[in-house]
């Protein structure tokens, strides 16, 4: 590492040991509340809820079956239904942004996922794999994935979120570029009954939710859930670059509305689980991006998506596991574009099925063999834009693509402490032809409670049909349709070591490079956006993380990213890359099983806008607190966010007029849940 590396991390250390010494500070009187810290020493006389909160946490999603966090082939960090209640968490974003080296950009539309110092303009989410039960997520217009309210899953239903740092194309194939995330959804079993939930919080937002699950004594187990949602937003929102009176002095009034409904099913029986999701979420779009009419409330964004998918599992007697899945998937955008009072409409629609084969197999008790291909067929990914009157259509594109991987994966116990874990994935395209991706990984652990990892992995992205295809006729974009995948390199050596019986501590240190990057520009001899394979970058960082959880509900965790990035072309940082990162999370029992205090605290450092300026730093604190079993089956809680009102901003994307896009200030939250 370079001494300004150092000297980076010297100052992000600063910031997070003042956390750390916090947590530990609290450790020592756990007890004093309601004298529930001291643990026997015979941890057989620990009720099950007891013994889970301490064993070491498995996962799923880093090898595609369960596994020990300490032998997964990753840096993982997993979120529960529990921390998701007591933290107040609203949507995936909430959810993502509190864990070391993510973070969250927001434009006033759509909520973007930035990791390891990487958060591109333009880029809808690509580079990151979304799963749900191991159901891909990613659309096939845009290879997007939604995070906030647009998300196809209610929070509430989430029992858990997996996140997988790293490339994984060798078991997923694409998208699987910074890392998978896996959400876990509750089944039938988690609510026997009934559930009634509403909330409301600033900006007349309100939210409600019916939910019904249970575990019949025939095995069967059904889960329906409904959510529907509205918000009118910030009513009055101001952006100095249209203050002028052409644009209404730069004030945007009632143009921040947000909408949703959604609703999930699980329905299993025996072997076979069958699983459907749908949202439709509009939102209006306050910013006046692409050269849109500003102040005009006809400019909005409408998304839709659902699924089906059928799975079947069986495990035979033989240490053989067998998983296949058969899906199909609809999705639906379409953008209201207001240019000089004349209406643009902007549509897209992705339909497409697919189907997987796995097996699962110990072999000479010391090989696990993961064994599997994928098959997906896009038979619709339409494009269109044109005017409404005078009519002008501007774009009619009609595309179709296949593709198909097959994958191996071999976890090798060559000592009782060392393991190998290596696996290969082939991707075939319809439009570009093959790519093949490898992951290795070794584990050691010296010590009973220390695991150390040296992980390489390679991941790549194709080009999606809008990068490809999407020309407007010169209103603000053109196709290219030379474009070629991308493709990352990444090394990490993680340590990971739990301290007693309740704290842990992890450290990572990684590099990854870069080939390829497909970015938008603005071509300046036309002044249009384009997509192209312009730049190479490269990265450096370290993570570092300390967390706990005690039996009696107190638990937390305080994290330091450090990350240096560089446009190898141009020699420079890229742009909304922060360099620290310091995450704090505590939740504190006020009342044994009763009441409890979320807290978090959440730093990011500058990061370079577009035009060469700066996002300032800034802090934001965020308190809730949560009630359970007030009465029989009632639960409540308040929160507040950005608690101190921090004014921060995030940095604008090419297609906004504005460099920086203010964020909310204070907000709140109170939100009741019943179980009959």
């Amino acid at each position: 590492m370079d001494k300004i590396f150092i000297k980076s991390f010297v100052h992000g250390w600063r910031l997070i040991c003042a956390s750390w010494l916090a947590l530990l500070f609290i450790t020592p009187w756990v007890g004093a509340v309601e004298n529930p810290g001291k643990l026997p020493d015979d941890l057989t006389t620990l009720s099950i809820e007891d013994l889970m909160k301490i064993e070491i946490p498995s996962v799923y999603g880093a090898s595609k079956h369960e596994q020990k966090v300490t032998e997964a082939p990753s840096s993982v960090s997993i979120v529960t239904a529990e921390e998701i209640k007591k933290y107040g968490y609203r949507t995936l974003a909430d959810i993502l942004r509190s864990i070391r080296s993510f973070y969250i950009t927001y434009d006033r539309n759509y909520s973007y996922v930035g990791v390891r110092g990487f958060n591109r303009p333009g880029d809808y989410n690509t580079r990151i794999l979304l799963l749900i039960d191991g159901h891909r997520i990613n659309d096939n217009v845009y290879d997007s994935i939604f995070v906030g309210t647009e998300s196809i899953l209610d929070v509430d239903l989430i029992e858990r979120v997996e996140i997988v740092r790293g490339p994984s194309s060798s078991i997923y194939g694409a998208n699987a570029f910074f890392a998978v995330i896996n959400i876990v959804s509750k089944q039938g079993r988690n609510l026997k009954g009934l559930e009634v939930s509403g909330d409301a919080g600033s900006f007349y937002t309100y939210r409600d939710r019916l939910t019904y699950g249970d575990q019949f004594r025939n095995g069967l187990e059904a889960l329906f859930s409904g959510t529907f949602y509205h918000s009118k937003g910030d009513q009055h929102l101001f952006f100095k670059e249209f203050d002028n009176p052409a644009t209404h002095y730069g004030v945007f009034e009632n143009g921040d509305e947000d909408r949703f409904h959604s609703f999930f099913s699980n329905v299993s029986f025996k072997d076979f689980k069958l699983q459907g999701a749908y949202v439709s979420r509009r939102k209006g779009i306050p910013t006046g991006s692409y050269g849109t009419d500003f102040n005009d409330p006809d400019n909005r964004t409408t998304d839709a998506h659902g699924y089906l998918d059928l799975k079947y599992e069986h495990n035979f007697d033989d240490r053989l596991d067998l998983m296949a899945r058969v899906y199909y998937d609809d999705y639906y955008y379409h953008g209201d574009y207001v240019y000089r009072s004349v209406l643009n409409e902007d549509s897209a629609w992705g339909k497409w099925w697919g189907g997987e084969v796995k097996l699962f197999k110990t072999l000479f008790r010391n090989h696990k063999v993961t064994l599997g291909g994928e098959f997906k067929d896009n038979f619709r990914q339409d494009q269109q834009n044109y005017d409404e009157q005078p009519y002008l259509l501007r774009l009619d594109d009609k595309s179709r693509s296949n593709n198909w991987g097959v994958y191996v994966q071999d976890e090798f116990s060559i000592l009782k402490n060392l393991i190998l874990n290596a696996g290969v994935r082939h991707d075939q395209y319809s439009t570009f032809g093959g790519t093949t991706n490898p992951r290795i990984a070794l584990i050691y652990n010296p010590f009973e409670k220390t695991s150390i990892k040296l992980l390489y992995g390679k991941a790549f992205r194709p080009p999606n049909v809008y990068e490809l295809y999407y020309s407007d006729n010169g209103n603000s974009m053109k196709s290219n349709r030379s474009l070629k995948p991308e493709t990352i390199q990444t090394y990490e050596i993680v340590c990971e070591q739990n301290i007693g019986k309740y704290l842990y501590a992890t450290s990572s240190l990684f590099y990854y490079k870069i080939i390829n990057l497909i970015s938008q520009t603005m071509d300046p001899s036309d002044g249009l956006l384009v997509f192209n394979n312009l730049e190479r970058v490269k990265a450096k960082g370290i993570e570092l993380e300390l967390g706990g959880k005690w039996p009696n509900g107190l638990g937390g965790r305080v994290s330091y990213t450090l990350t240096k990035t560089k446009n190898l072309e141009m020699v420079e940082t890229l742009t909304n890359s922060p360099e620290h990162l310091v995450k704090f999370n505590l939740i504190y029992p006020l009342m044994k099983e009763k009441v409890f205090l979320g807290v978090e605290e959440q730093y990011t450092s500058k990061r370079k806008t577009l035009s060469g300026k700066e996002a300032n730093a800034f802090f934001i604190t965020n308190l809730t607190l949560f009630s359970q079993n007030v009465m029989k089956g009632l639960d409540i809680s308040a929160s507040v966010y950005n608690l101190f009102n921090r004014k921060y901003s995030d940095p604008g994307s090419a297609e906004h007029l504005q460099d920086l896009l203010k964020q909310d200030g204070q907000t709140f939250r109170f939100k009741l849940t019943y179980r009959f």
